[in-house]
């Protein structure tokens, strides 16, 4: 699809209640889940424009979830109004929630190229995903959505075609940077713009939406050239297998230990289908040309142990990744020894700490060396420390600041760099908050808030927490269940034996008798003890069995399981 070129797109007129609004439902006061609307236009009749649609990765605290969502009961409610989907870069955390998302949406998607190729790529693999119709664009391209006139600027992160995004208004501009940080020599695609950057500040910004991920950290973040150095250096002085675990969307990073390898007189073997995917659509653009041809797995136990290099998905520690099954000896195909060395280029995200730590330790007590970022410089971040914030706000000078992608301690950290690099006004907000931007005329602030949640992807179902069953799950996980079944005649006694189920607690209580037996007698006891005339009411018996049976396990073990009665009288059993 052409976008239409945007000196025939008409402007829209400013009237008395115009305005230009920021509004983030995620990535806000969390890493991930990047999903954040602009609004354009007075308050009762805006338009909008989401950038970015993305999922984070559940925790402990939501048992079998595999994905968490943005909620987007907002977006949903103004569909009529919203004009399009801006995909600033193709990371899960910023494009992951598409397919999930688009279909109670709709409307038209827009890419580059790289990012609709993956995403095209990703569509083949997961049954029953939606076409999404989707409009190609590229880095510093000018193009409208709707009323809204926006410039891709090339940025550097660690993967192709990152972007930040200028929005021009009559009333202003404002520069949304999307993840970024300056390298120059990013390894695959193009460097920051610094010079479009600083043009950019010349004409004027009224406002920086702008990445806090490293604002906590000093100095600068090195640049893919020298980590391609460094990861040189380290398979150089392998003497048998070497595995390297990466983000798989990192093509640079997939070059440089292509290289490298050649360079060793090694292959390179790709080892799960997230990088055999990116590195299928790095190829078709061009990205990886000039490489040898890399293997697929089947090779992996033909090539002497000094003569492979294995390209491996599982950095953070995902059970059913690749790296994890060989950690574990549970790879079908491939298996690593003592003497074998494992690369960790790649930064575990916060709550996957306890996954990698269990691989590591895994492959250290098998005698592998493992190499991480703490021993050798295999891998650099791909978002700014504090020295390239400080560069960026002295290039765009803009009067207001917004802090976003952080938590609280990143978000905090960067509104005092913005303070003490000069910035008149830094708006601290939080998912939901609508903070005006524009007309310049007017104080840049918190206008007010919409609801703002998760959704959870549990296996194929995208639910809301409180529907989806995780929260229950989370509670049985703490404290197991206990089900129970009694058939009663009309006079309120037991009919025969009733049924008695444990799930998740421990056999005996502390003075070593069973669970089931104490809990029997506890059902027999309640029953036995109810008037007759209370025992008529079915959901009175329920609860009264409920309340004793939870009462008697908290008193023999200090937990309450969840506790589900069902009540059957005689003339339904």
């Amino acid at each position: 699809m052409v976008l239409q070129e945007f000196d025939r797109v008409k402007k829209p007129r400013i009237d008395g209640g115009e305005e230009l609004v920021f509004l983030p439902l995620g990535g806000v006061g969390e890493i991930g889940m990047n999903l954040a609307l602009y609004g354009l236009g007075p308050e009762r009749d805006r338009k909008w424009l989401m950038m970015d649609c993305g999922v984070s990765f559940a925790g402990p605290d939501l048992p079998g979830v595999d994905l968490v969502l943005p909620d987007i009961r907002f977006v949903e409610a103004q569909k009529k109004n919203l004009v399009g989907i801006l995909i600033t870069h193709a990371h899960e955390d910023h494009y992951g929630a598409l397919y999930d998302l688009w279909p109670r949406l709709e409307v038209p998607v827009y890419m580059t190229p790289f990012a609709a190729a993956l995403h095209a790529a990703k569509r083949e693999m997961e049954p029953g995903a939606p076409r999404i119709p989707t409009t190609v664009v590229e880095q510093g391209s000018r193009f409208s959505i709707g009323p809204f006139d926006l410039e891709l600027v090339a940025v550097s992160h660690s993967l192709p075609e990152p972007n930040a995004v200028m929005i021009r208004t009559a009333m202003g501009n404002v520069l949304h940077t999307g993840d970024w940080k300056i390298d120059l020599a990013p390894g695959v695609g193009r460097a920051i713009d610094m010079d479009r950057l600083a043009a950019l500040g010349a004409e004027g910004v009224r406002a920086m939406i702008c990445d806090s991920t490293n604002a906590t950290r000093e100095g600068r973040s090195p640049s893919e050239a020298d980590v391609a150095k460094g990861m040189a250096e380290v398979i150089a002085k392998a003497k048998r297998r070497v595995a390297v675990t990466i983000f798989a969307s990192n093509v640079a990073r997939i070059r440089s230990v292509a290289q490298a390898a050649a360079a060793n007189d090694r292959e390179v073997v790709i080892l799960g289908r997230a990088i055999r995917r990116v590195v299928d659509v790095a190829g078709e653009l061009g990205m990886l040309d000039g490489l040898p041809p890399f293997r697929d797995e089947e090779a992996y136990g033909y090539l002497p142990p000094d003569k492979v290099v294995a390209l491996v998905t599982g950095s953070q520690g995902e059970p059913r990744a690749a790296l994890a099954k060989i950690a574990f000896d549970e790879h079908r195909n491939v298996a690593l020894s003592s003497g074998d060395t494992v690369v960790f280029s790649s930064r575990t995200i916060p709550g996957n700490d306890k996954a990698v730590g269990a691989i590591q330790n895994a492959l250290v007590a098998r005698g592998i060396h493992i190499v991480t970022d703490r021993d050798a410089l295999v891998h650099t971040s791909g978002h700014p420390r504090r020295d390239e914030l400080t560069e960026l706000y002295r290039l765009i000078q803009p009067k207001v600041a917004v802090p976003v992608h952080g938590e609280a301690v990143h978000l905090a950290a960067h509104a005092a760099l913005a303070k003490a690099a000069g910035v008149p006004t830094v708006v601290s907000a939080k998912n939901g908050a609508i903070v005006r931007l524009l007309p310049a005329d007017r104080d840049a602030e918190i206008t007010g808030h919409v609801p703002v949640g998760i959704l959870v992807k549990d296996g194929s179902l995208v639910r809301e927490p409180e529907v989806s069953g995780v929260v229950e799950r989370r509670r049985i996980s703490f404290a197991g269940a206990v089900a129970v079944t009694v058939v009663i005649d009309d006079t309120g006694d037991l009919v025969g034996d009733f049924a008695l189920s444990l799930f998740g607690l421990p056999t005996t209580d502390a003075r070593g008798e069973s669970f089931h037996d104490a809990l029997g007698k506890v059902v027999e006891g309640t029953l036995e003890s109810m008037p007759r005339a209370r025992r008529r009411d079915d959901e009175t018996v329920a609860e009264a069995i409920r309340r004793s049976v939870r009462s008697a396990v908290n008193e023999r073990w200090g937990k309450k399981p969840i506790c589900d009665v069902t009540v059957l009288r005689l003339e339904d059993a």
